[in-house]
């Protein structure tokens, strides 16, 4: 059991390291969350955050049994998925270096449609990350970072369940941080070092995807 542990931990890191970093970069839902803190209350954009964590769950789940399907089926498959999962971590580095090269800032808005109950704000969290075409690019990428073939099942269930633990505590962060306006314009600030660095992880992960043999 240590070998197994010592075998598949760096992977299990790597793609924790893949979706913090990603969740740091202020993409719709994010800006959601924040909005939603800033212009309704806290309590609305936590539900809102609640929603987003629970799509990018379920996200993670079918990344992976359709992932472990695939595997159990087709074994050269993981190659190909290595391939295609490198090549879009290089993408988003290019896409964020493009982020951190611009010059306007953030713009965290109030979601369109009127005032909404807890459970309209989680259920629009919801369809907000499970609507988005690149989550489902973006957990492929992820997954694959930590799933080996021939990996026993609780690799896949420590990254889907850490991932959705962190997905939890750092959406719940934004809507509490940025019910205030001054730690929007603050992580405005600090937007260029953040995607500037996130363009660098995932421009160091998409090539060691790429070039790893296992």
């Amino acid at each position: 059991m240590m070998q197994d542990i010592q075998l598949y931990l760096p992977g299990i890191l790597l793609a924790y390291s893949a979706f913090l970093l990603a969740i740091a970069s202020p993409g719709p839902n994010i800006l959601a969350v924040m909005g939603t803190s800033m212009s309704v209350n806290r309590a609305s954009g936590m539900s809102l955050a609640m929603g987003v964590a629970t799509g990018s769950f379920t996200w993670a789940l079918l990344t992976v049994f359709g992932l472990s399907a695939i595997l159990a089926t087709y074994a050269q498959a993981l190659l190909l998925i290595k391939i295609f999962g490198g090549l879009y971590l290089l993408w988003l580095a290019y896409k964020s270096f493009k982020a951190a090269a611009a010059s306007h800032d953030i713009a965290a808005k109030e979601l369109a449609g009127g005032r909404r109950t807890p459970w309209g704000y989680f259920s629009r969290g919801y369809i907000i990350q499970m609507t988005n075409p690149k989550a489902a690019l973006a957990w492929i990428a992820i997954i694959s970072l930590g799933l080996k073939e021939g990996a026993p099942v609780w690799v896949a269930a420590a990254i889907v369940l850490g991932t959705f633990a962190m997905s939890v505590a750092i959406h719940l962060l934004y809507a509490v941080a940025f019910s205030t306006p001054g730690m929007v314009r603050l992580y405005g600030k600090a937007r260029r070092v953040i995607q500037g660095a996130l363009g660098a992880f995932f421009a160091f992960a998409g090539l060691r995807l790429l070039t790893s043999r296992t």
